[in-house]
């Protein structure tokens, strides 16, 4: 039991240095509203400067997003599956190779729980409060990636915080496919 608690305490300790507010994590700032108008939107990091486009085509069948970088290269894809049980979104890569799918959980009684099908990683799991966007991604037992709007005044934004070993397309896709499923 002892040897848990320390586990725990080294684990705490090493999620600070990385998501702290001197952390090593890479920041990004998204603005909540303008995801669900469909409509083309900015990401930023933490200077404010643009860094990914996200393209909204909701004139088709599926909802359909395109990531951009800031030259105009198509980054990924995401597309909304039809047809399903439980909300489901598929992302893609620039050759159309699957990324990842987002599902989310049929059972989650205290709180909002997604999982994302990694094609050759671990999977991840996002567990919070969607809703108020305050979540986390992990892979297992460590986060990776951290949602909250309590970092901004503007009531329309929020954060994301993302481990600097990590794809930050593919959680920022999973972040804004969330959204989406969430709050769309």
């Amino acid at each position: 039991m002892f040897d848990r608690a320390k586990e725990r305490r080294d684990q705490r300790r090493e999620e600070r240095e990385v998501f702290g507010i001197r952390g090593t994590a890479t920041r990004y700032r998204m603005r909540q509203s303008l995801i669900s108008i469909g409509d083309d939107f900015w990401i930023e990091n933490e200077r404010g400067e643009r860094t990914f486009k996200v393209d909204g085509k909701m004139l088709r069948v599926r909802d359909t997003l395109y990531f951009e970088d800031m030259q105009g290269n198509k980054v990924c894809k995401l597309q909304q599956k039809l047809l399903r049980i439980r909300d489901t979104m598929t992302i893609e890569g620039e050759d159309g190779e699957s990324l990842a799918t987002v599902k989310k959980a049929l059972i989650a009684p205290l709180r909002d729980r997604w999982t994302v099908k990694v094609g050759d990683a671990p999977d991840l799991e996002v567990k919070g409060n969607l809703l108020d966007y305050e979540y986390e991604i992990g892979d297992g037992d460590r986060k990776i990636a951290e949602v909250s709007k309590k970092w901004f005044r503007i009531t329309d934004t929020y954060g994301v915080q993302i481990e600097p070993s990590q794809n930050d397309i593919l959680i920022l896709a999973v972040t804004v496919a969330i959204d989406m499923m969430s709050h769309g």
